[in-house]
């Protein structure tokens, strides 16, 4: 599977609660439930019941509500983001804030129908999860003391979120005025049908002999496959024992499969990390590692087989044969058509296939690619019309990302007090704010950080900061800008 855009978990052991006076209030993993409309352009047809994390650890009455969504995953495994663990905690603490954790419409246990049928999830979209948001901080009577006088209009809400959920946090600042301010860590805010910038970034930023053998061997997979013989093409394919998967842009996008890996590293990661393990395969031969140059085709190539065969397939795939695991075009396979609940993936292929796209392509002709150019938008596409054999019945289409984009503002992004914290090694920060595409200027009222030894949402969690100064730097200046601006909705309401 491809990887999602989610910000990581932070699970934290069960451990009495204090409010800032010493009572003992409920424990961080307390589900609380909110009566959310099933659709927002047809009220009448109900409610269902969403599930939140809540905590009021730190609030002082008139504090803000600090208010985040782990976006496209089960909320559970997110009730760390209540306590100062995170930025959202920190803020709450630093303000005399409580904290809320939303779990997404069609994730995890919070759906407004049974199933995730191509029918249910015509509920599942941006507009559907805007609104949700909206409709929330308008209408829930929080738990806490004084929960029922805590609505936009009495306090602050600050809107907090990573990746997707940080994509969110500006679509609804560019639309709803129901928060005063938020915090956007690698916030994915410009729909894009391609996604080629996500292996562009590892490109840039993985060790250089490391990338420089695997664009070699890329550059030949691509050779071969497009003009080589057919004996040529089944040696290359047996080299990762693929030779029996018939559709040579399976056998391509496989080859992605090693490079996601860096979406989990972390400045905390070692030489153990799944990225680090694939590459010292390739770049250290008899206990000396390559220079920069790396070591060429030839050993690159056989490396990375024998890391594949002996190490990678078996923990990738288990024991499920390649067609099974690797393959994409046989459209009666049982996982196209399972809609049951609390399968995060269908979900947010869904959102991809309709309004985001994000295909993790290779680069355009005169770009450098470490992805084979066999992989076009036109890959991920085809696979919508096996999730969604309904909607898509006549064939595959783009999603519609120029909607989004006109919609939710995108790049264009012009939303007052929000912060927007990228990582410089983020795979997904070609489609932030921080963008080598585009140049957006960071401003008082919407300013936009790049940590230098930051990855994929790592500012969100405070513990980062001990270990690169460039993330303690962004978490204090977003903690800057956020208490500024609550005391100013204090100055401007005042009690």
């Amino acid at each position: 599977l491809a990887p999602i855009a989610a910000p990581p978990p932070i699970n934290l052991p069960v451990v009495p609660v204090t409010d800032v006076n010493g009572t003992v209030i409920p424990p961080y993993d307390t589900f609380y439930y909110f009566d959310q409309l099933i659709d927002h352009e047809n009220p009448a047809s109900g409610t269902f019941k969403q599930r939140y994390y809540h905590t009021w650890e730190f609030y002082i009455p008139g504090g803000p509500i600090i208010f985040s969504t782990p976006g496209e995953v089960n909320v559970e495994g997110y009730q760390g983001y209540l306590g100062n663990r995170t930025i959202n905690g920190r803020i709450a603490q630093e303000n005399g804030g409580a904290t809320i954790v939303l779990e997404h419409r069609f994730f995890g246990w919070s759906n407004p129908k049974s199933d995730l049928s191509d029918e249910s999830l015509k509920l599942l979209t941006i507009k559907q999860a805007v609104e949700d948001v909206a409709y929330f901080a308008n209408n829930v009577k929080l738990p806490m003391p004084g929960g029922d006088q805590v609505s936009p209009d009495k306090a602050p809400w600050i809107i907090v979120g990573g990746c997707y959920s940080g994509a969110l946090v500006s679509w609804v600042m560019n639309t709803k005025k129901e928060f005063w301010a938020g915090y956007s860590s690698s916030g994915v805010v410009e729909a894009s049908r391609s996604n080629w910038g996500y292996t562009e970034v590892i490109r840039q930023n993985a060790q250089k002999n490391c990338t420089t053998d695997i664009e070699r061997v890329i550059d030949h997979v691509d050779k071969t496959f497009t003009t080589g013989t057919p004996e040529e093409i089944f040696i290359l394919k047996a080299n990762w024992n693929l030779a029996n998967i018939t559709h040579l842009d399976d056998v391509a996008g496989a080859l992605r499969y090693n490079l996601w890996e860096w979406q989990s590293l972390s400045p905390s990661s070692t030489r153990a990390a799944g990225f680090h393990v694939f590459c010292d395969a390739l770049e250290v031969k008899d206990g000396v590692a390559a220079g920069p140059d790396g070591w060429g085709l030839e050993h690159a190539l056989k490396a990375w087989g024998t890391y594949w065969n002996e190490t990678y397939y078996e923990a990738a795939c288990g024991d499920t044969n390649a067609i099974d695991c690797i393959g994409s075009y046989d459209p009666t396979q049982e996982f196209w058509h399972d809609t049951s609940l609390n399968q995060y993936y269908r979900s947010w292929t869904w959102l991809t296939c309709q309004e985001l796209g994000y295909s993790f392509d290779g680069a355009p002709a005169g770009y450098p690619t470490i992805t084979s150019r066999l992989l076009t938008p036109a890959y991920s596409e085809r696979q919508c019309t096996y999730w969604f054999n309904q909607t898509y019945a006549l064939g595959p289409r783009p999603a519609a990302v120029d909607h989004t984009n006109a919609a939710y503002k995108g790049w264009n992004s012009s939303a007052e007090r929000l912060f927007f914290a990228n990582g410089k090694n983020d795979p997904w920060r070609e489609v932030t704010m921080s963008s080598d595409f585009v140049t957006i200027p960071s401003t008082e009222t919407q300013p936009i950080s790049v940590s230098s030894g930051g990855y994929h949402c790592t500012d969100l969690l405070i513990g980062y900061a001990a270990i690169d100064a460039s993330i303690k730097a962004i978490q204090n200046l977003g903690a800057s800008y956020l208490g500024r601006w609550i005391a100013q909705w204090h100055a401007a309401n005042p009690k």
